[in-house]
């Protein structure tokens, strides 16, 4: 006899209980026939209209539920919390370890068999994986897609990467404030997260190579018929993967965590990929550390010619062939026997892809940019415990540099003074902003790409080395140095530095060093005070309290690790 369904002890169960499960599910309209022991299916969705990127979920979610029914499941739609890059503040990192908590719990708490999650925007996606990886009930994902590509003028716009260019020309005097405003609705223009590749399209892609989303879904534009498609598909899926008891935990194996890290130095991916695959591994048990993102990348060169660091866009990446093209491009460096939550090896997935575009997915032994220009980690005396810079939007120039700090206490000090033509700056200066980490701003915001100054943009460089705890959007570029750890609030080095002392750079040998004799820092250190949690109430002063440093992937210390899906008290 085959095992009971999770679900059936709600729906299945006799006398009270089941009556109590089976009559208000009724209400809705449902006949008998759903309570026959098929697979229950949740699907999980973070729309809202106050996450413009993932606002058209809905749709999606009927053509999950389309695949469910014909498959022989019962798909039943759930909310989750929405996080709207665009909108939510201080920053939605505060609120992705919210997420997960509110998705597992919403996950466990429920008579579900099984979870289709759809997300898109940035926090959305590694918050609903880090929920499915510690209840481990069968799970597939399907991000939300891309909108299409900006047009502008006659050329292509990429969300994120005009508003900084747009930013820096109206600075400079280059265009209007109406311009701007035209601008927006030229990049903005159909539904789906950002085209760039920024931290939503990254998250899709990781996904993908993580084996958690079906083929070719990362790439597919939001309103191409194929998105919709692929959304039955995973909705057909998943009820076989009720059958084959095909967990995350299956899938979420070292060799899986190897290929997303190799997947996202192809694609030139965002940053915040670090924090968020850190966060991911510890919920369902993988060691992965920040030194992954350097040694599994050496050999990576980045083959995606895509804004920030490129020219093209995730359209033209859809077109060119997708994820599945760049994988195979990078031949061994595959872990090819990865489980994937279609049921065949990541090998297999990608064996009969092809490249329709080398402009956009270029050769390995002709990449777009060399091998070792992906994801870097540093360390040194100003960032003990590492620090990460995208090589690929950095200025090579820059990439080796000594110079003189100028430090802020926060982005906000520095904004109000960026456009000054007095600033005691040049284009030798690096730029320190602090407590910018996840308890001092709180949440990590993604701030540390503050603007060139003014001054030195008319003394013509668009670039300057700056260092910050905090993130940046993965639709940026420039020189900055990431996820200084241990951060500033927390008692890390970067809260020593004064203005004026000598910060080297040195990104080939991996290094970032403040250039203070060690008793003068040990003086400084024995001065500094451990500052007292600011919030006297509700999850900000939660997450104050237990949120990890970026190194450990910013997840809530109590979070790490699952729970799995048994239900502590039934209630009956």
């Amino acid at each position: 006899m085959s095992t009971p369904r999770r679900s059936a002890s709600w729906f299945g169960a006799h006398g009270r209980a089941g009556m109590t499960a089976r009559s208000w599910v009724k209400n809705q309209g449902y006949s008998d026939e759903v309570f026959d022991g098929r697979p229950v299916i949740g699907i999980g969705t973070t729309w809202s209209e106050l996450a413009p990127c993932n606002a058209h979920q809905q749709r999606i979610a009927e053509a999950v539920k389309r695949g469910v029914w014909q498959a022989g499941g019962f798909p039943l739609e759930f909310p989750n919390m929405a996080l709207g890059e665009t909108l939510m503040r201080p920053t939605t990192m505060l609120y992705r370890n919210l997420l997960a908590m509110q998705a597992e719990e919403t996950i466990r708490a429920n008579p579900l068999d099984a979870v289709v999650l759809l997300s898109g925007c940035d926090k959305t996606t590694p918050g609903l994986l880090m929920a499915a990886a510690s209840v481990d009930l069968p799970t597939a994902m399907l991000t939300g897609g891309p909108m299409l590509n900006g047009k502008y003028r006659g050329t292509d716009i990429g969300s994120g990467t005009a508003v900084w260019q747009a930013e820096a020309d109206l600075v400079a005097g280059k265009i209007t404030q109406d311009e701007c405003y035209f601008i927006e609705g030229c990049m903005s223009r159909s539904n789906g997260h950002c085209m760039t590749m920024g931290t939503a399209s990254t998250m899709a892609c990781i996904v993908e190579a993580l084996g958690m989303q079906l083929p070719y879904a990362a790439s597919w534009p939001a309103v191409d018929a194929r998105r919709y498609a692929a959304a039955q598909q995973t909705g057909q899926r998943i009820v076989e993967m009720v059958e084959e008891d095909l967990k995350p935990s299956d899938v979420l194996t070292r060799d899986a965590f190897r290929n997303a890290i190799r997947a996202n130095a192809a694609i030139g991916g965002s940053t915040n990929a670090v924090v968020h695959l850190i966060a991911i591994a510890k919920r369902v048990g993988v060691e992965l550390t920040v030194d992954d993102f350097d040694t599994d990348t050496r050999d990576v060169p980045t083959l995606v010619n895509l804004q920030p660091s490129g020219k093209f866009l995730m359209e033209d990446f859809c077109y060119a062939g997708g994820l599945p093209a760049v994988l195979k491009e990078l031949g061994d460096l595959v872990e090819r026997s990865a489980v994937t939550v279609n049921g065949r090896s990541m090998g297999e997935n990608i064996a009969g892809a092809e490249v329709h575009n080398r402009e956009v997915i270029t050769a390995f032994d002709e990449p777009f940019q060399a091998v070792g220009t992906g994801t870097a980690v540093l360390r040194g005396s100003l960032a003990p415990d590492g620090a990460v810079i995208k090589q690929s939007a950095a200025s090579p120039r820059l990439l080796q540099h000594r110079g003189p700090a100028m430090v802020f206490e926060d982005v906000d000090d520095y904004c109000a003074v960026c456009k000054d033509d007095d600033l005691d700056v040049d284009e030798n200066t690096v730029l320190i902003v602090r407590n910018a980490g996840p308890k001092g701003y709180p949440g990590m915001p993604e701030v540390a790409n503050v603007p060139v100054p003014k001054k030195v943009q008319d003394r013509g460089f668009d670039d300057i080395v700056r260092i910050s705890d905090g993130r940046m959007s993965g639709t940026a570029y420039g020189t900055v140095i990431l996820h200084v750890t241990p951060e500033a609030a927390a008692g890390g080095p970067l809260a020593f530095v004064h203005t004026g002392d000598i910060v080297s750079i040195d990104v080939p040998n991996r290094r970032v060093d403040l250039e203070v004799p060690e008793d003068e820092l040990n003086r400084r250190r024995a001065e500094w005070k451990d500052p007292d949690n600011p919030y006297p109430r509700g999850y900000q002063r939660l997450y104050y309290d237990h949120v990890l440093q970026a190194s450990d992937g910013a997840d809530l210390d109590f979070l790490v690790g699952k729970s799995g899906s048994d239900v502590p008290r039934d209630g009956h």
